[in-house]
């Protein structure tokens, strides 16, 4: 059997393709380089899937012309975009047509694992590869130690319960592991622990008067980009904007106000703009109440009877004042922030003034901290002093999708099964350090990055096997050089992957993945401009590769298999559970079982007799057709006096988080004040349960470690996946500070005329725990004392492109994971990658 080199797969790469090309497909020409070329092409159509480059998950439509996907647009239906899209749409068209894509399955032959390892892959049938899969899978049955298997879920569809739940329970593990702790449930901490809602938060731009954002860029990154590129010029037609980000972003250079704090004390800030609010008394008496006497009591250090204030819709502000907020001036945070306490007043004025019709922006950089849980809960509770949310021109929960969920399993799960889902999750969820409280129940988040630490110390117990989909782990986790570590010592992993990635580098079974927007069909929801949406991913090309859809053709296939070996359970649910609702027919092979399962989860929507809200369809074909579901606008007040809290309040002293931690602390025999003291914060008492400073943590002496280091999101990032894509590189420049095909860190000239260092000089980057090397740039526009550098560049196994040198494992420039530490916002479970978290030196190449 013919093994395979680095080098002699990039020449399979090529060679494949071309293979393509001659059997009648399309033959992988140069793109088209300008608008006479594409207007010469025959006649094509534009047909509906979704961009899911990051977690907006746009409506798209892709024209195809003979068979080829060639152009992308916004899908004129979607109400939620208006059919915009934004740079990330387009580039997608690079990676799908990519020839160092994964064609074929692969199985390793050197039995060795490690970075410098060469795999030695060899390409095999599907058959082979899924029976090896299920013959690993059988092992771990007869010895009954199925929970020793792990789902590591990464980006998906709503597809997803097929493969990440169904058919790891049935098989009988409790171990499906997503990826959503490190991407922002520090965010959603906040926001449920006052109002109540475990979410993304929609917003309404159309009406809003002030923007307040919180490490937030909504021109390049986060959530609703396409949206906000189409209305941004109208927002700042119509309001003020206020960032706050150690980095003048792409959304500060238009701002009213940049405020550079340093990096990870957003909660300072906040509590300041709050104590001005009140002193000012420029809270809202329709949401939050006033004094019975309607005479402001809040002045700067006086503690005030909560008898005499009474509230609407919110719960605690007088008790958040006297133990928080009394002595948080802005001349208390301008020493601890950096930013003047003039600027802190004129703010936060400027923002009250304009209620309710504003908007305080939670965002990842402010909440993805060790302590960012408080700073999130005081971010968002700007909202709720002046009655911003769930209001016109503020903050917004999100209408629901109306879907239907996976079939019910509990019959198929036998007593070997049900044995094994019994086991705690490998990931040290709801461990006495790890509350992740999503839902305010203890262990009930993921703390996903924690899972390299449980297969390095069999914690709390051996992992033996694992199966991978659309993720990346030892390259989009912090503390990435455990990640390695940890998939050298797993016995078996198999990956599923559109492209080779450095986890790919670990597996012994290598299956291709369909593309998300070409090639696969699925549906996903969520919101924006006021409506909620589902919108359906659809084959709009045949794949040029043997590939196969992650979340439902090879669960379908490794079913199929295991039925085969004398265990039915997995394949006779799929098959019986999942029959075409229009025909009622069962499934025979993947594509069915596919389309059947989309039917079936998509009903509510698109069948004329079940859907009564939003769009309406005449049946499937037309959704199919359209694309897209649109709800109702969202409407306003509604939640007030019944938000999802213990109080159904608004909380500034949050009972809600109150019980949550308390019944955590009852689980582990202590108090809460343990619990907080475990988890890396600094207070005790009742300070617990109110959005309170909490100074930020640090890894590193500053005296060794001068420079706080901090990162940032890309316009043109997919998540990590457009470094092989030569667009990508070619528009690099479009992220401020940035160079086209470089790496750079951005260095105040301050700073760089101490260090002795100029723009162009190769460095390298230490912290505490790693070290990377990149170009500098002097740079005006970040914060003296700090160093920033864009996520996304660094892949040393990802493609030509990517890596500086492929064959040789040389990266372009250095991924911020190898030099941030594995530290964790405990409460929510998320990573902490934000905030500063480390401190860095820097020295000459």
């Amino acid at each position: 059997m013919m093994k395979i080199s680095r080098r002699g797969f990039i020449k399979l790469s090529v060679a494949t393709g071309v293979a393509a090309g001659i059997k009648g497909k399309p033959i992988l020409t140069a793109f088209a380089e300008n608008s006479n070329a594409v207007n010469k092409l025959a006649q094509g159509k534009w047909k509906s899937t979704t961009c899911q480059g990051c977690t907006t998950w746009c409506p798209v439509q892709v024209y195809v012309v003979n068979g080829r996907a060639i152009k992308v647009r916004g899908n004129p239906n979607s109400k939620a975009m208006e059919g915009k899209v934004c740079p990330r749409a387009h580039m997608s068209l690079q990676q799908v047509y990519d020839p160092d894509r994964i064609k074929v399955p692969m199985k390793r032959t050197n039995p060795k694992k490690g970075r410098n390892e060469d795999p030695q892959f060899v390409p095999i049938t599907w058959d082979e590869a899924v029976d090896t899969i299920a013959e690993k899978m059988m092992e771990l049955r007869k010895n009954q130690e199925t929970h020793k298997y792990v789902t590591f879920r990464g980006r998906y569809t709503y597809m997803r319960d097929i493969i990440y739940d169904a058919f790891t329970k049935i098989y009988g593990s409790p171990n499906g592991i997503s990826h959503s702790a490190i991407c922002a449930e520090a965010e959603k901490f906040g926001a449920y622990f006052t109002e109540g809602f475990w979410d993304y938060r929609d917003y309404d731009l159309l009406n809003t008067r002030y923007v307040l954002l919180w490490g937030a860029d909504p021109l390049a990154s986060n959530r609703q980009v396409p949206r906000v590129l189409n209305v941004w010029g109208d927002v700042l037609d119509r309001a003020k904007v206020a960032v706050i980000d150690p980095r003048l972003s792409a959304t500060a250079s238009k701002a009213d106000e940049w405020l550079p704090v340093v990096p990870g004390e957003d909660g300072a800030l906040a509590l300041a703009m709050a104590h001005v609010i009140l002193v000012e008394g420029l809270w809202s008496r329709e949401f939050v109440g006033d004094f019975i006497d309607v005479i402001n009591k809040f002045s700067p250090g006086v503690s005030v009877q909560e008898d005499t204030f009474q509230e609407k819709y919110t719960y605690g502000v007088v008790k958040w004042w006297n133990m928080e907020l009394m002595n948080r001036t802005p001349e208390w945070a301008q020493d601890i922030t950096g930013v003047p306490a003039e600027q802190i007043r004129r703010v936060a004025v400027d923002f009250a003034s304009n209620a309710p019709n504003v908007i305080s922006w939670l965002a990842p950089g402010s909440a993805m901290q060790v302590r960012g849980a408080y700073s999130a809960m005081a971010c968002h509770a700007l909202n709720g002093l002046v009655g911003s949310v769930d209001n016109k021109g503020g903050t917004l929960q999100g209408m629901k999708v109306p879907a239907n969920s996976i079939p019910k399993y509990d019959a198929y799960v036998d007593e070997i099964a049900a044995k094994g889902k019994k086991y705690p999750k490998m990931d040290q969820r709801g461990y006495k350090e790890f509350p992740a409280l999503n839902l305010g129940v203890s262990g009930g988040g993921v703390v996903t990055n924690r899972a390299a630490d449980s297969i390095l110390n069999e914690d709390p117990y051996e992992i033996k096997m694992a199966i991978g989909y659309w993720n990346n782990f030892t390259f989009s986790c912090t503390g990435a050089s455990r990640w390695e570590k940890a998939l050298e010592k797993l016995p078996f992993f198999a990956h599923i992957t559109t492209h080779p990635a450095e986890m790919t580098k670990f597996a012994d079974i290598v299956l291709p993945a369909a593309h998300h927007k070409y090639e696969r069909w699925g549906y996903v929801k969520s919101k924006a401009n006021r409506y909620a949406y589902a919108t359906m991913n659809q084959r709009v090309i045949e794949p040029l590769w043997d590939v196969r859809m992650d979340e439902t053709e090879i669960p379908w296939l490794i079913a199929e298999k295991l039925a085969q070996k004398g265990y039915p359970n997995l394949f006779n649910y799929y098959q019986n559970e999942f029959q075409d609702p229009e025909t009622g027919k069962k499934p025979t092979n993947g594509m069915e079982f596919t389309l059947s399962a989309l039917k079936m989860f998509t009903q509510p929507i698109w069948d004329p007799a079940l859907n009564n809200k939003g769009d309406k369809f005449q049946g499937w074909q037309d959704f199919q057709e359209k694309g897209v579901w649109n709800s109702d606008p969202y409407p306003f007040k509604e939640k007030w006096g019944n938000f999802g809290t213990e109080t159904k309040m608004f909380e500034f002293y949050s009972e809600t988080l109150k019980h949550a931690l308390e019944k955590h602390a009852e689980k582990h025999t202590t108090d809460v004040d343990d619990i907080m003291k475990t988890c890396k914060f600094t207070v005790t008492g009742e300070h617990s349960f109110i959005p309170h400073y909490e100074p930020a943590f640090r890894w590193g002496e500053e005296n060794e470690y001068p420079f706080i280091f901090f990162e940032h999101r890309s316009r043109l990032n997919r998540e990590a996946r457009s470094a092989n894509c030569s667009w990508y590189q070619d528009c690099k420049d479009v992220d401020p500070g940035d160079e086209k095909w470089d790496d750079v860190a951005k260095i105040n000239p301050v700073d760089g005329v101490k260090l002795g260092i100029k723009t162009g000089d190769k460095i390298k980057l230490i912290s505490p725990t790693g070290q990377i090397e990149c170009t500098a740039k002097l740079w005006q526009g970040v914060r003296p004392g700090t160093i920033g550098k864009c996520y996304g560049q660094g892949h040393w196994a990802y493609g030509r492109i990517a890596a500086k040198d492929f064959q040789k494992m040389l990266p372009r420039g250095g991924n911020n994971n190898e030099l941030l530490p594995a530290d964790y916002d405990r409460f929510s479970g998320s990573t902490a990658r934000h905030g500063g978290v480390t401190r860095i030196k820097v020295e000459r190449v």
